[in-house]
C-alpha cells in the first residue's frame, strides 16, 4: 500500500513538471506577441498612437520612447 502512494506521487510530480516545461516554452515562444498585443490595447486606452517595431515585442506607444527598456 505504501509503495503505490509513492508511485502516485512520482506520477503527479512528472505531470506537473511536464506542464511547467510546456508553459515556459509557450511563454518564450508567444511572449513577444502577447507583449505587443497588451501594448496595443494600453495605447488605445490612454489615447496614444501605437508604433509597431520590426522586432517582435519591441512595439511602444508614441511619446513613450524615453521609457523603453533595452
Amino acid at each position: 500500500m505504501l509503495n503505490r502512494k509513492g508511485q502516485t506521487l512520482v506520477e503527479y510530480v512528472l505531470i506537473i513538471s511536464l506542464v511547467t516545461v510546456v508553459a515556459i516554452a509557450a511563454v518564450r515562444i508567444f511572449g513577444g506577441y502577447l507583449k505587443d498585443s497588451i501594448t496595443k490595447m494600453s495605447c488605445s486606452m490612454v489615447g496614444k498612437e501605437y508604433v509597431e517595431s520590426n522586432t517582435i515585442g519591441k512595439a511602444y506607444c508614441k511619446g513613450d520612447e524615453d521609457k523603453l527598456f533595452e
